[in-house]
């Protein structure tokens, strides 16, 4: 089993987590007992993680091909805004501005407003071989997906529009630079998880180096040196404020790896 040695305090997107071995994926063959890890974009790992396995780059890959267009689970997604516009493929604009790769985007239906991963999905391919995306449970943020997805096979209409990838450009425009792992949390139902947060006065509120944005109050970002600690300290934080002036339960959207 081949392994790579990741720091990922300079990896994820967050820049928080140890230097650890990770195992690498290769040949569709899967380490025993290891938790998945894509880019590592919203995701939060504690000091000590349980062991952790990514894909090798052998699945950083994009084909046209007669049934569809199929794409490899380690493929960035500006990668595949890159090809689309090249070959002039419709709907994977709003890519460009979700960081990560496909099998993370998968895993949670990643997606802007209405525009999401599966809405043009066919199938994806795991261990069990080929699924069928009616066979897949998904809503907003969330599948039933339980398995290592190794690649994607997904619609490919004509029709690249430069009009919705300045869109979605747009829409981005309002997020923080600095590190953050992405939305810390869920839109509730009908409401907004920044609006929420404000409301309950956590906005630019911190602790440590960990700090809940002035840009835009759902990005717990990270001011530099920030910790796993400080990280959840104040996730806890918003949750029990919400909880107890709204009676809203905040979601995470960001995935703890502890």
């Amino acid at each position: 089993m081949n392994t790579k040695r990741i720091d990922f305090s300079k990896f994820s997107s967050i820049r928080i987590g140890p230097v650890v071995e990770v195992a690498l994926i290769e040949n569709d063959v899967i380490p025993e007992e290891r938790t998945i890890l894509g880019a590592a974009n919203n995701v939060l790992i504690s000091p000590t993680p349980p062991p952790l396995m990514i894909l090798s780059k052998e699945y950083d890959f994009i084909r046209l091909e007669e049934d569809g267009l199929h794409i490899g689970a380690a493929t960035p997604g500006g990668r595949v805004v890159s090809f689309c516009k090249k070959n002039d493929i419709a709907h994977f604009e709003y890519l460009s501005k979700l960081p990560g790769t496909l099998g993370g985007m998968l895993k949670m239906n990643a997606g802007l407003k209405e525009y999401e991963i599966f809405n043009h999905l066919i199938a994806i391919r795991t261990m069990s071989g080929w699924i069928l995306k009616e066979d897949i449970e998904y809503g907003y943020r969330k599948t039933s997906i339980n398995e290592v997805v190794f690649e994607a096979l997904f619609e490919a209409e004509k029709g690249y529009s430069t009009e919705r990838y300045e869109m979605f450009n747009q829409m981005r425009s309002n997020q923080p630079h600095e590190p953050s792992a992405g939305s810390c949390f869920k839109n509730p139902q009908g409401d907004y998880a920044g609006r929420l947060i404000e409301a309950v006065g956590l906005r630019g509120h911190r602790i440590g180096a960990m700090a809940f944005s002035e840009v835009h109050a759902n990005f717990l970002v990270n001011m530099g040196g920030g910790t796993y600690e400080d990280a959840l300290t104040l996730i806890n934080e918003a949750q029990v404020r919400v909880k107890r002036e709204f009676n809203i339960d905040l979601q995470c959207e960001v995935i703890l790896i502890k």
